[in-house]
Formats: C-alpha cells, structure tokens, sequence
C-alpha cells in the first residue's frame, strides 16, 4: 500500500492558516489596527470600501519598517515579540506586524507601504495570494499604509459565505470599537465608502465613550475604580435605569486588550442584581490591569479569551468594586438625604407621664363571606383564586387551530402568519371584564375566553405596523419639534430605516450628522418617548442583524409593537376592553403575539365543571 500522508504546498497551507485568523473582513481590521497600535502610532485611519469586500486600508504614523522587516512580516511564524518560549507567558503588547499579515496576504491582495523616521525614501511590497509581485522603493510618509484588496479572491467558497454588507460592517464597526475605546491616547479617523463615520481626538477614557456612542452618555457613566495587589480596575458603569436589552455595550478588557468573559461578566451582573428590568443587561467599559505572568492570552487564535490564575479573586474584587460604585454613586444621586430646610421631623415631647394607649382592632362578629350570591364583579375577586382559576388545562392547546408553537423562530412565525386559519369565536361582548389588570375574561358558547391584554394589543399593532400596503400610519404633528440625538453607528441605521419609520408615522429630518429632528410622530406616541422608542427600534434592528433577519420593516414592527402595547396592570375601560377583542380576531394569526406567545386560551364548559368536583 502506498503512502497516504503528505505535506501540503505552502500556498495551501497558508489559506488553511488564514481561516483561523481571517473568518471575516473585520478579522483582517483587528489585526491590522492592534498594529498600528503597537507601531506606536498617535494617529490611525481606517478606510473600508463594500464593507471590506473591495478594500481594506490601514495608515497609521509609527515608526515604519525597513526594507527587510517589510519583506519579513510575511512570511509564516514571523513575529516581533518572541524570542523563545517563555515570552508567550509575557505578552503586553498586541502584535507588531508578522504572523496575521501572512494569513491576510494569502487570501487577498496587498500593498504596504512603508518608512521609518531615519529612512530618506519608503519601500513598497505588493503581494498577491502569499506571492510577492514587486518590492521597491518608493515616497511614503512616516510610519506605514497597508491596503487589503479583494478579499477572499482566491477563495471563492469562503467569499460566498459572507453575509450582507450590513452586516460585515457591523461586525467591522465592533473591532473598530474594541479597539478605539481602550487607547485613548490615540486619534482614529473611520472612513466607510468615503464618508467619515468617526473622527476621535485624543483624550481620556469618559470622551471616547461619548464619541463612540452619544453625548447622551456623559451623564450615564459612574466611574469604577479599585487598586489591588492582584488586580487594578478602572472604568465606568451606566446607571441601572439605562440597561439595554442585548449585552452589546459590554466591554471588557485586559491590559488594554478586549476581553471575552462570561465569568467576570457574571460578577459585574451579580452586583446589578435586583436593579434592572428583567431581561436587560447593563453596560460598562471597564480595564483589568493584571500581572502578564498571572494571565495565558493565547488559548484562542484571536486572543479575546484569556486563562487567569487567580480568577477567583479577581471575581469578588470587581464584583464588589461595582457594587461599591452602584452604591456610591446610583443612590445618592437619586435620593437626597438632608432633611429640607426649615422642616422639622424631631417628635414633639410628650407630658410627663403621658401613656400612648395601645391599638384596637374591630371586629365584625356578623361578617359571613358565604353569604353573598355568585360572584358578578370579577375585578373582585382575589388574585390568588384568578391564578388558580387560570390554571392552563390540556384543552386549551386543541381550542383553536390557529395556534403556534411558543417555540417557533421569528422567521417560521412571518411564514405561517399567510396560512394561519381565521378563529370561529362567538364572543359575549356585553359581559367582558378584566381580572388582576392583566387578563380580559368573555363568556363565549363553548366556555370561557381569556385574553392577554398585553401580548394581543402587541399581535395588533404588529400586523398594522407590518402591513404591505401602509403607506402612511396615522401620525400627528408636534407644535414643537424633538431633537433625538444618537450615536454615528445609530445615526446611520436611524438613516438606513428612515423610510419604514415614515410610513409608520414618523416625520423626520437630519440635523448635523447623528441629530435627528421629529416634526411628526405616530398618533399613539407621546412627545416624551420619542428619544426613548427609537433607541430601542435602533437596539432592536441591531440585535436582528446578528440573527439573519434582516426586514426592516418587520424589525421595526415588532419594536413599534411591544412599545407601544398596553401593559399588563392598567386599567381598561369596557370599550377599550371590547376593542382589543374585535382586533385581534381581525388579526390573521390571533392566537399568538409576535414573539411567539399565546395570546388567548379558553376554557371549555367541561374545564369549568371539574374545577368544581
């Protein structure tokens, strides 16, 4: 039998390397951007033409290379930083050129140019799938420009597997973030299709946060701060009123390099506890300053998860750290202890010998609660016997053929939605009452209906929202026009789904290049919410992208939707009540809210009767 095992050539073996480094256009901007970083440079520019597809260029003004060092970054397992085995265990610094410019330079092609500060004229290196094509001098400013061309040129299968440019400029946008957000000692200028998205001056911790997502989180940060000998934290906190629905604005870092960790995200969680909304999850930017010889950075090829020897010391440390600054700086801002000026709470003294007398308590020896006859106010009655009432019961899931897996995707439930069958519901308008603020009770023909206010207003307005044929939703013009102010990578989603939100109701104009003016609004919006609802419908489009589901108009329907529903414990009036049951029998998928929740379930004459045995 012949010899089965050989080695690979080198130009395979290069791409092989690239797919562990190089998944996706925003791979190659880490890489190229920690080494500009570790170049030394104070002023970096990223340029990004098709969402990195067609270019991706780095020009930074650090120190440069030489001709050989130019030659040299390209090359496998060349590297800067390590000598021998033990500075693998040392790492402080992020990676200056070699070893991830090999993996980038076999799957695209590359141009460098380069000159360091005591070189009269630069060298050019242009390479095109890990082979180089020229190498010569050329006239280059300081420091040095790396353009990536076509990525993926040679790879065609791995190309095709991109996904939207959206969304590889998202992806893009993230690292640019992780990497901005930390060294402020350096200025970044973002270009995307040649049109400045972010231009970062130098400064501290607190403005870059605020350059990068908004001067509306100047006064949203609490500064973290503890010294150790095991660990040095510093950073910021947003106040638990400002929690966001997705864990995007958590940033992590590690002797200045982003950090991915579920452990010590647990603890900055652990000390929020019992002071967010459910399902919400707070923001903070925070820097760990660790021993290098205490951490291992390289248990995953991109370097974001990192082994820490004394984890669980660090654990209590940041987690009480944030707790101190939750205390320190969220409750004393909310709450004013000095007594008001001029009031007096000292009790007035009593005369000497003065006895309080003792309370008393009434008793009705007539009171019989069995005396009444069958209950005819259901608001009534207490909560404790409406849940066990609501008991759900087998028959309910076979009441209606409309109904929908609670476990169904968002995608599998817009497919069903067209096929969804009408519900054959004799309804009792007359006797409709709602019990416990939450639930909408009707006697129909078979039993009893019982709805939930919120998620069937939420079904409503979804498919109002969604509908095809609006062009124009009731909206109501605003006397005094809001400003809504946002972030550069909000403002141009606010831009890319201007359009739905028109036909929604929203009447808006640019203002500067992230402010926003209304003039218009949807008829069921208040004046107040408007900042606050479209931050959300911008969260939610986000968090749709990262799920492949990517209809603007459904995205924003569904933020419009569970914004703008009647919440479970208000008060009802009869015809609200009655509106709320026609529309969702109008609706072409009633049984389910959008998110896939049961809107209804009924109780049949026989349910009814066993409750009773």
């Amino acid at each position: 039998m012949s010899d089965i095992i050989q080695i690979l050539p080198d130009n395979i073996a290069n791409q092989i390397a690239a797919g562990e480094v190089v998944q996706r256009p925003a791979s190659a901007v880490k890489e190229m951007l920690e080494n500009a970083i570790d170049a030394g440079a104070t002023h970096i520019q990223l340029i990004i033409k098709d969402a990195g597809r067609a270019l991706i260029q780095v020009i930074d003004n650090g120190c440069g290379m030489s001709p050989t060092d130019a030659r040299l970054c390209f090359e496998r397992h060349a590297t800067s930083k390590i000598r021998q085995a033990q500075d693998l265990f040392l790492i402080r610094t992020m990676g200056f050129r070699g070893e991830a410019l090999a993996s980038i330079a076999a799957v695209a092609q590359v141009e460098l140019k380069t000159r360091r500060h005591a070189d009269e004229v630069g060298t050019c290196i242009t390479i095109e799938g890990s082979d180089v094509r020229e190498q010569c001098e050329c006239a280059c400013a300081v420091g040095t420009s790396i353009a990536v061309k076509n990525l993926f040129f040679n790879v065609p299968a791995r190309r095709n597997f991109l996904k939207t440019n959206t969304v590889e400029f998202k992806h893009i946008e993230e690292e640019f973030f992780r990497i901005a957000l930390i060294h402020t000692n350096v200025a970044f200028t973002f270009y995307n299709n040649d049109k400045m998205i972010y231009q970062l001056m130098v400064g501290n911790l607190h403005q870059r946060i605020t350059a990068l997502f908004g001067n509306s989180y100047k006064e949203r940060l609490n500064p973290v701060e503890e010294n150790t000998q095991d660990v040095q934290i510093k950073g910021y906190i947003c106040k638990p009123e400002f929690s966001k629905k997705t864990r995007g604005e958590q940033y992590m870092f590690v002797n200045n390099r982003f950090c991915k960790s579920y452990y010590f995200n647990n603890a900055i969680e652990k000390a929020f506890s019992d002071l967010l909304p459910e399902k919400t999850y707070p923001s903070y930017f925070i820097n760990l300053t660790v021993d290098p010889g205490k951490i291992d950075v390289n248990i995953h090829p991109t370097k974001t998860e990192i082994k820490f020897l004394d984890e669980v010391i660090i654990y209590a440390i940041l987690k009480s750290a944030v707790k101190k600054t939750l205390g320190q700086y969220t409750l004393s801002t909310e709450i004013e202890f000095n007594t008001i000026e001029g009031l007096d709470l000292n009790p007035a003294p009593a005369p000497r010998g003065y006895v309080p007398p003792s309370p008393s308590v009434k008793v009705n020896p007539n009171y019989n609660p069995f005396k009444t006859s069958a209950f005819t106010d259901y608001s009534q009655v207490s909560n404790k016997a409406w849940e066990n009432f609501f008991e759900p019961s087998n028959a309910a899931g076979n009441s209606n053929r409309c109904i929908i897996d609670d476990d169904a995707t968002q995608q599998e439930l817009f497919e069903k939605q067209e096929k969804a069958d009408d519900c054959d519901v004799e309804i009792n308008y007359s006797g409709v009452v709602q019990v416990l603020n939450q639930y909408i009770v009707s006697a129909i023909s078979s039993g009893l209906l019982i709805i939930d206010q919120q998620r069937a207003h939420e079904r409503i307005l979804y498919e109002y929202y969604s509908q095809q044929s609006i062009k124009e939703a009731a909206s109501q013009q605003i006397l005094f026009p809001v400003q809504c102010s946002f972030s550069a990578a909000d403002a141009e989603i606010i831009s890319e789904i201007l359009p739905d939100l028109r036909d929604m109701g929203f009447e808006m104009n640019t203002l500067g290049s992230a402010v926003f003016v209304a003039t218009a609004i949807p008829a069921e919006v208040k004046e107040s919410e408007v900042q606050t609802l479209l931050n959300e419908i911008v969260e939610d489009y986000k968090n749709s992208l990262m799920q492949k589901f990517v209809d603007k108009q459904k995205s924003v329907a569904l933020s419009m939707a569970k914004r703008l529903a009647v919440r479970n414990g208000k008060k009802l009036k009869q015809e609200e009540m009655q509106n709320i049951i026609a529309q969702l029998f109008s609706c072409k998928v009633p049984n389910v809210s959008p998110f896939g929740k049961k809107t209804m379930i009924i109780m049949k004459d026989n349910d009814l009767t066993e409750k009773f045995k």
